[in-house]
């Protein structure tokens, strides 16, 4: 059984600028992909040459958006960006879902912050 996990990380962003990241093609390829392009609905996530493609399953414009590999294992698998602004802080948190195998998990959260620490780059926060 695959185990979900939620993953949060704070910005120092605006969470347009931040959405902008997490939901075109241009942004994605800063941080997520050596290159990513869109037919449609269709993301194609492009790494060391090797096409990977998810569709575009929902999006709440500088909220949320959700995707799900075309050669998914579970029909109920997905990975999803989040933004949600503190009320307190007005920090801007990143909420990352994802699905791993229990034996994969450590390595799992280990790309994520590997990630993260990329996108902190290119938004310079």
């Amino acid at each position: 059984m695959r185990k979900k996990i939620e993953l949060e990380y704070i910005f120092s962003s605006s969470v347009k600028v931040l959405f902008s990241r997490l939901s075109t093609p241009a942004g994605l390829s800063e941080w997520f992909a050596d290159d990513v392009f869109q037919k449609e609905n269709h993301f194609v996530f492009v790494w060391n040459a090797t096409e990977h493609t998810a569709i575009l399953n929902d999006c709440k414009p500088n909220s949320f958006v959700r995707f799900q590999w075309e050669d998914r294992p579970y029909e109920d698998e997905y990975f999803e960006f989040s933004i949600h602004l503190e009320p307190l802080t007005q920090d801007v948190a990143l909420i990352i879902t994802d699905f791993t195998d229990e034996e994969d998990e450590a390595d799992t959260v280990e790309l994520w912050n590997k990630q993260m620490e990329m996108l902190h780059r290119t938004l310079g926060a």
